[in-house]
């Protein structure tokens, strides 16, 4: 599949911002924008560093505005939106086309007859991004000139330190630019360009999406420094983003470094003979890219470097739950078995009275354990890498954890998470607490609290007892108590049915008695590994879930029919967090409903079917990946992060799994 965009996309400046671009560096470090070149968000810019991996991220190149003089005319390249709402630049009318090769994004620019070539990319597990210009076509020479435009501030904010001091330093082949004697220095490189220090505080930046999203939309940058460069047809100029002081500056090496890199990770899936089919379709391998971007390092105690998973780009960071939803689609499902075990033994070091944390601890922080799912989420990754690797070692090396995991459950730990011995069911759950993945809380008011037993909660909990049954057998341990509580809480689940939804209740036992809202979480009663539903409750879920929760990109969270359903993501943080869950689509519900739909009524073509759409996700939002959310009224657009790792990898997973019984 070529993602790829001309004139007709590029040329029109509301269509060209809406898309955005990713580059990542495997540390939790990124490289991002839109098309046309203009920050639309806190978030954008071509070095955002992480400081302390995989956190810590730090702006401190936002943009290199880029002027070509040729042929005695001058070109803007550049394109800036001013707080008076006025276009500086214009420099996505010069945009020929864009495009990624692998993750790489390529910009084209025309200039009367020349044309102009733009790539980024990030090099892996280093905070440096390379920006590098080649002249494609010309008939002379060609004059670049590159303001720098540089800042230091956390990602998530805006630049409001009016005591802010920046200094520039001249070293060989660039500059140092620090913010001041504790900040940690970052430096541009060019062997080919000429530096002229400038140190001036430019101001107006218009950021159009945080106002959307009711955000402080106003932010300044520091032009540090121009670079100058004249350039002949064929020529490149590398231009280097870096916090090491003796970082690679070959830009044609470091691009080769980055393309083998990218063919290793495919040809890795290609080499695994289960995970590939002659039918595969471009869409998938460019997901297989995608994955990847979310794989970080997690320095943990000794010096072990433990691996993790980036929620969403550009601002979550590794989080419990979405790590242990993703980990198969991630890894599994791309070949990367190695990186999946990684990242459950990085897992397994942070278990605390049998729960696993939502939210991980920087340096001398506490752990948060505010999750019931993440924890249960955590044995069907572990079931699932078992079945693709047989790696019976590990399961026994992390079989103790899992029992005692079970154990804690069964007696009870935080936020009165614990067995109800009345019908083998978990509950969970304290007043203001929001423990399951529909977590959203604003200034004190819990959404969707959910405090009972959960739907989602006990199919991954009866799950999670099947699997310690199978993974006791296999031990040669005895496995009656986990068969036990097993069929326990099956009989239990029946609780959950309700025969006039033809489906199930979203929560038993709350302040108010059963949750009668039709929610997309029962689609899990059905496609985890184990489902405690009679096939014939199985279609009835799916069919429910399919008339009143389906869209083309994922569930939404809320059926329409529902007086709480919000149809449009949007707004300020109260706004948005009211939407989350109450009727907002998420991507990565998609994946479940496709297995799920295909378990019940083992029609693959059809299943598979549910997951085409997603290729178009590729085109618009985050070209080249999958958004976390999109609006649950038509045209579904997307919203949210622009690249969401759970959205990536259930489709991942699910097409896998379908489209091997094809």
């Amino acid at each position: 599949m070529a993602i790829e965009v001309g004139r007709e996309i590029c040329g029109d400046l509301a269509l060209a911002e809406s898309r955005e671009w990713l580059a990542t560096n495997g540390l939790g470090g990124y490289a991002s924008g839109t098309i046309a070149q203009v920050l639309t968000r806190s978030y954008h810019g071509l070095l955002v560093a992480a400081l302390q991996p995989p956190v810590r991220r730090t702006l401190l190149l936002a943009k290199l505005d880029e002027t070509v003089c040729y042929n005695n005319t001058s070109y803007p390249l550049f394109t800036n939106r001013s707080t008076r709402g006025q276009i500086e630049g214009h420099g996505y009318r010069q945009i020929q086309s864009f495009r990624l090769e692998g993750t790489v994004p390529v910009w084209t620019f025309a200039c009367g007859d020349a044309l102009i070539e733009k790539r980024v990319w990030m090099q892996q597990r280093q905070n440096t991004t390379y920006i590098r210009y080649t002249i494609l076509r010309s008939s002379g020479p060609l004059q670049l000139s590159l303001q720098a435009i540089a800042n230091y501030r956390p990602h998530n904010t805006i630049q409001d330190n009016e005591d802010l001091e920046m200094t520039v330093e001249s070293v060989s082949d660039g500059v140092k630019i620090s913010a001041n004697s504790e900040s940690v220095p970052f430096y541009l490189f060019s062997s080919g360009a000429e530096f002229r220090r400038e140190s001036q505080w430019m101001f107006g930046y218009d950021l159009s999406m945080e106002r959307y999203r009711g955000d402080r939309d106003r932010d300044r940058h520091y032009h540090a420094c121009t670079l100058e460069a004249t350039l002949e047809f064929g020529e490149s100029l590398t231009v280097v983003a870096t916090t090491q002081a003796n970082a690679n500056l070959d830009g044609a090496l470091g691009l080769r470094d980055r393309d083998r890199y990218e063919k290793r990770l495919l040809q890795r899936w290609r080499s695994t003979p289960y995970l590939t089919t002659h039918s595969t379709p471009d869409w998938i391998q460019q997901l297989i890219l995608a994955a990847n971007q979310f794989i970080v390092c997690r320095p943990l105690s000794n010096g072990v470097r433990g691996k993790t998973v980036i929620a969403g780009y550009p601002w979550f960071t590794d989080w419990g739950r979405d790590t242990t939803i993703s980990l198969s689609g991630l890894t599994i499902a791309t070949g990367q078995f190695d990186i999946g075990k990684r990242i459950l033994q990085t897992f397994a070091r942070y278990v605390d009275r049998g729960m696993l944390p939502n939210v991980f601890p920087n340096d001398g922080e506490t752990p948060a354990y505010n999750t019931v799912d993440a924890t249960l989420w955590y044995f069907e990754a572990i079931s699932q890498y078992y079945k693709a690797t047989r790696d019976r070692a590990f399961v026994a090396e992390l079989f103790p954890i899992l029992a005692e995991i079970i154990d804690w459950h069964c007696r009870g730990t935080r936020y009165q998470i614990h067995r109800d011995p009345e019908d083998g069911l978990l509950f969970a759950g304290e007043e203001g607490t929001q423990l399951t993945w529909m977590d959203a809380k604003y200034k004190g008011w819990t959404v969707t609290p959910r405090q009972g037993k959960p739907v989602e909660v006990n199919a991954l909990w009866y799950n999670a007892l099947r699997i310690m049954a199978e993974f006791a057998r296999k031990l040669g341990k005895a496995d009656e108590s986990y068969v036990r509580l097993a069929n326990e809480a099956a009989r239990g689940f029946q609780r959950f049915w309700n025969s006039e939804l033809n489906g199930c209740y979203d929560v038993l036992d709350t302040a108010k008695g059963s949750d009668r809202a039709v929610r997309p979480n029962q689609i899990f009663a059905v496609s985890l590994s184990h489902s405690p539903l009679t096939l014939t409750q199985q279609q009835g879920v799916v069919d429910t879930c399919s008339r009143e929760l389906l869209t083309s990109y994922g569930l939404r969270s809320l059926s329409p029919k529902d007086p709480q359903y919000i149809g449009r993501y949007g707004g300020d943080l109260a706004h948005r967090d009211g939407a989350y869950h109450q009727g907002t689509t998420w991507g990565w519900l998609l994946g479940s409903f496709a297995i799920a739909h295909f378990k019940a009524y083992h029609r693959p073509a059809i299943a598979l079917s549910f997951l085409s759409p997603m290729a178009d996700c590729l085109m618009t939002h985050g070209m080249g990946s999958i958004s976390e959310i999109f609006d649950g009224d038509a045209p579904f657009t997307p919203r949210g992060c622009i690249a969401q790792a759970w959205s990536v990898a259930e489709t991942l997973r699910a097409w896998q799994t379908i489209s091997s019984h094809l």
